[in-house]
């Protein structure tokens, strides 16, 4: 990106737990040809797929030290990139740690994965769908609820029980590839496959040639999300590389 377009470029701002697939991140920014900055911070604490480390994970105290980390990069959003430490508050909660976000943030617009897989679903038009998941069943089911909370309804819901984000993070794309096209159901709309750990936007447009349907993978919404926050979908043109839901009418 050259400084005239980094000038251009909105900001939008990504708390990202541990390591994993981040590198997911920048490669979205590359396709998206300098219309945005996507500024990733960090922060850690423990990566298990288990309800009360979730909810240490996603607290107001962790999401405010990132929160601050992306001051630097004066982001004109902020998003919690992490599945399972939004949704694990419940539908009411995961509300209230997204205004904790925003008060933190400065009173940015802030949001999280869950949310923007709602909403990705809501834009796409999709009422039911596949749930490929990573996490055990007991997390699986939450996100379920989640969803349904949302207004979208789980016709087929799946869960590979691996315990942690870091072994997520290592999966070959070959597994990635299987773990999410063996999930699918014939009566859901789309695929949603809910692991920021997980790379997955190199991806995303072959599953869809394979299975016909949209395929909504967590960094993927979450990074849409960002840029819905600041505005930027209503002006950009479609971005090929990042599926059905970049391609969509209006981006």
């Amino acid at each position: 990106m050259s400084p005239s377009q980094q000038d251009a470029a909105v900001s939008v701002g990504f708390i990202y737990p541990d390591h994993a697939a981040e590198d997911d991140y920048p490669y979205a920014e590359k396709l998206l040809g300098g219309t945005a900055r996507l500024a990733v911070e960090h922060i850690y604490g423990t990566d298990l797929h288990a309800v009360p480390e979730l909810l240490d994970l996603g607290s107001p105290a962790r999401l405010a030290e990132g929160a601050g980390k992306l001051a630097f990069h004066d982001p004109a959003a902020v998003v919690w990139a992490c599945t399972s430490g939004s949704f694990v508050y419940g539908w009411d909660g995961a509300h209230e740690q997204v205004a904790a976000l925003s008060a933190s943030a400065g009173g940015r617009p802030a949001s999280s994965t869950s949310f923007a897989f709602v909403r990705a679903a809501e834009a796409l038009g999709v009422r039911t769908v596949a749930v490929a998941a990573s996490y055990p069943d007991d997390v699986a089911t939450l996100f379920a609820d989640f969803l349904g909370r949302g207004g979208v309804e789980v016709v087929g819901l799946s869960s590979a029980d691996i315990v942690t984000a870091a072994e997520v993070g290592r999966l070959s794309p070959d597994d990635v590839v299987e773990l999410i096209a063996s999930r699918d159901h014939d009566d859901a709309d789309a695929v949603l496959v809910p692991d920021t750990a997980m790379r997955t936007l190199a991806l995303i447009d072959a599953l869809e040639h394979r299975l016909g349907k949209p395929v909504l993978t967590a960094n993927q919404v979450t990074v849409w999300e960002g840029l819905r926050l600041v505005g930027a979908l209503d002006t950009s043109p479609a971005v090929p590389g990042l599926g059905t839901l970049f391609r969509r009418k209006g981006m």
